[in-house]
């Protein structure tokens, strides 16, 4: 009996040492965990905890502005309160947006483009969903919070153009980045909800700079994801300020008094190549991207036949017609050819084995010098003074005035032209050459000749100032003034001063003596402005037309030919130069050069403190009889 005890008793020991064990195995299994839990991973799962609690997210930086040569901001930021949508924090994107549907209706297009960029981005980024919200759409989405997971109402920014249409194709405008965007580009505020960067323009060519970088946030949510307030915040960099040379008053002055007409006008200082105005009409408004462009605003722009979309003063094309007879009369001074006294008697055309090649004016010029040619733009003298020189040299004095080279102006769009050569008819006929008549019709700019009312005002500063300047517009980044060239750092185009002064003498007579074909459009004051009128044909003028005499007035629109006008002021010391083209304004005289006149008063009046008060109300746009140029002038 006392055996079976005794062994009975060894097995429970045994037992109650294996369940002891056991015990103790396990608390030190737990209490290994929990060592584990609180100790090595406590710094994981105290960041796991803040991220229940709380939302980290980038803020986009203040874009930064474009301002003219007086600091006044042409484009700015507004506030913009919107909606977003987080990925990651709803089961379900597509019911989160129909419950919100029933509270701000969505169009499909919105919920197809929300759709696409929850896709595309990582479920962390917010989505833009609506923005330019009302104070009613807030409320109703604030009190709807709990059942719209994902959902956050966000305070932005929105770009602002308080100028609109008078700056719009200087500044250009921008628009949300399109995928290949985000794709071509690590700057993470790409990614961000409502941002924007530059599609056209000067938003365009300083767009990295004017972005800034992205700032953060944390806040507080709950488990909703309400946001419970605000934690820190670390503020982005701003975008830099760009100052452009623009003068606003100018620009604004020079718009209103085009607002008519289907225009280009151009004005730089003649002296550095400073733009102050770069104006194109009709426009349109810029902030209209912004928010996003719907199809009949689309097409309306499309079917506008005066092309409110193009920038005429860089991207528009015309044939220069008599404003590049100085290029023509120096091409042959230079190359002794001509001298600047020998006479050649218009009688009202000039034939060409059995081709006739006509004078603006009909019973013809008499005998004119140089002087007198380019004051009454005789049309017979400059036949005979291109079948002298050639093409080739006249080309290559085109370009020794920036006509068919590029532009050199930091805007997208800006176009070349072309001044025509015998290799270039050579390269494009696919072997027909380059006939006299050819060289004939591009003594008095009409042929293949193109340029844009940019280069056409390049010209001009070239003949001023005998100087090599280059248009440009930007002043300062980040007000850190950028180099620039002071006049006499450009380089001299290589034409004698006694053959410029000639020309020159001759630009001063068309506009300030009796008889110049811009007679009519003299400065006020006494001023002094040379200049020279330009007309050009838009379709061939066959002798029908000249039989019937119709006036320009008298045909269609479309039909009407070309006006242009280029000049310089003041004469004695030259500082702005200008080109002015009016679309099928009939001629250079009545048409553009008192629209010329009307831009350079304003800028002499503003000089030389180019102080920038508001500018005064333009002239109604007027139609002025006078020597008009006809065919070419």
């Amino acid at each position: 009996m006392a055996r079976r005890e005794t062994s009975i008793r060894g097995r429970f020991t045994r037992r109650a040492l294996l369940l002891g064990g056991g015990q103790v195995g396990l608390l030190a299994l737990l209490g290994g965990r929990l060592y584990q839990l609180q100790v090595v991973e406590a710094e994981r799962y105290v960041t796991l905890a803040e991220e229940n609690r709380i939302s980290l997210r980038l803020v986009a930086p203040p874009r930064g502005r474009l301002l003219d040569r007086h600091g006044t901001p042409m484009a700015a930021n507004q506030e913009n309160f919107r909606v977003l949508l987080v990925a990651e924090q709803t089961p379900d994107i597509a019911a989160t947006l129909a419950t919100f549907n029933a509270l701000v209706p969505l169009t499909e297009a919105e919920r197809a483009r929300i759709e696409r960029d929850s896709r595309r981005n990582r479920r962390f980024v917010p989505v833009a969903v609506r923005e330019f919200l009302t104070w009613e759409d807030m409320a109703r989405i604030e009190v709807n919070a709990p059942d719209l997971p994902g959902i956050l109402v966000d305070r932005g920014q929105t770009r602002l153009y308080p100028y609109g249409e008078e700056l719009a194709h200087v500044l250009g405008y921008v628009a949300p980045p399109a995928e290949a965007d985000v794709q071509a580009d690590d700057d993470p505020l790409l990614m961000l909800p409502g941002i924007r960067i530059g599609r056209a323009g000067i938003e365009r060519v300083h767009d990295h700079v004017l972005r800034g970088k992205a700032g953060a946030i944390q806040l507080e949510v709950n488990a909703v994801g309400r946001v419970i307030r605000e934690l820190a915040r670390q503020e982005g960099t701003p975008g830099l300020d760009v100052t452009l040379s623009i003068d606003l008053a100018l620009q604004r002055f020079a718009m209103r008094r085009m607002a008519a007409e289907s225009a280009a006008a151009v004005v730089m200082d003649a002296r550095n190549g400073e733009v102050l105005t770069l104006a194109s009409t009709p426009s349109f408004d810029p902030s209209v991207f912004n928010s996003g462009v719907s199809q009949a605003q689309w097409r309306t722009w499309m079917a506008n036949r005066r092309k409110p979309l193009t920038n005429k003063a860089i991207s528009g094309l015309y044939s220069p017609g008599s404003t590049f007879k100085m290029v023509v009369a120096l091409t042959a001074l230079e190359a002794n050819l001509i001298g600047p006294n020998e006479r050649v008697t218009c009688t009202g055309y000039i034939e060409l084995g059995d081709t006739r090649f006509h004078c603006w004016a009909k019973g013809g010029h008499g005998g004119v010098d140089l002087r007198q040619a380019i004051k009454a733009s005789c049309d017979v003298y400059f036949y005979e003074v291109a079948r002298r020189v050639g093409i080739d040299r006249i080309a290559a004095m085109s370009n020794r005035f920036g006509l068919g080279v590029e532009p050199g102006i930091e805007l997208p769009g800006a176009r070349t032209g072309l001044v025509p050569t015998r290799a270039w008819r050579l390269a494009q006929s696919g072997g027909i050459p380059w006939q006299q008549g050819d060289t004939l019709v591009h003594g008095i700019g009409q042929g293949y000749t193109q340029t844009t009312p940019l280069q056409l005002a390049t010209m001009a500063a070239r003949l001023a100032t005998g100087r090599a300047v280059k248009p440009h517009l930007t002043r300062a980044i980040g007000g850190t003034i950028q180099k620039g060239d002071r006049p006499e750092h450009w380089p001299g185009i290589g034409i004698s001063d006694r053959n410029l002064r000639l020309v020159r003498e001759a630009m001063v007579a068309v506009v300030n003596e009796q008889g110049g074909t811009a007679y009519g459009s003299r400065l006020p004051d006494r001023q002094l402005m040379a200049g020279k009128t330009g007309t050009t044909q838009v379709r061939r003028i066959t002798m029908a037309d000249r039989e019937r005499g119709l006036r320009q007035d008298q045909l269609p629109w479309e039909y009407r030919h070309h006006a242009l006008f280029v000049c310089y002021a003041p004469v004695d010391n030259p500082v702005y130069a200008a080109a002015v083209i009016i679309e099928h304004g009939g001629g250079g005289a009545a048409a553009a050069a008192p629209v010329a006149r009307d831009i350079m008063a304003e800028a002499l009046a503003r000089d030389p403190a180019r102080r920038a008060p508001a500018p005064a109300a333009p002239p109604a746009p007027t139609r002025t009889a006078g020597g008009g140029n006809g065919q070419a002038g």
